[in-house]
């Protein structure tokens, strides 16, 4: 992966000539809703989390927020639910799926958007399903 940034100088750098000032302000929503996000699931579990609104041109830099998961090291939770508040930005509902596998096969969770294609998801059984805040849909437009 020549294309990968290997410092945040170098990372910014990057994303403003992929994607100008728009993509940057993605890259630092994405960023910062990671952190959040962690800070939040270990406080206080799913109840009342608040993430900012992404920026308004962030509807055009899924790739960018993609990357920032990965290179936070997102695990699958936090990845859902800081996509999930990214479509809500947009107006699109989508919901967090949770589901485990039988503890006879070796515990395993995962989490998910439903409707996205996962082979994992495959082996799970749904335990919990959490739709998108009303607060998430359309807030900052």
């Amino acid at each position: 992966m020549a294309d990968r940034p290997r410092s945040i100088p170098s990372a910014v750098a990057w994303t403003l000539r992929r994607g100008g000032l728009p993509a940057v302000r993605t890259a630092l929503w994405a960023g910062r809703s990671v952190r959040q996000v962690r800070r939040q699931l270990a406080r206080r579990g799913m109840v009342d989390l608040r993430l900012p609104a992404p920026p308004p041109d962030a509807a055009a830099h899924r790739a960018v927020i993609l990357g920032v998961l990965r290179r936070t090291e997102a695990n699958c939770l936090e990845r859902s639910l800081v996509l999930q508040r990214w479509y809500g930005g947009q107006l699109i509902a989508r919901t967090v799926v949770i589901g485990v596998t039988a503890p006879s096969v070796g515990f395993h969770a995962h989490a998910w958007l439903d409707g996205d294609t996962n082979a994992e998801r495959e082996a799970m059984v749904e335990i919990l399903r959490r739709p998108a805040p009303p607060a998430w849909l359309g807030e900052g437009h």
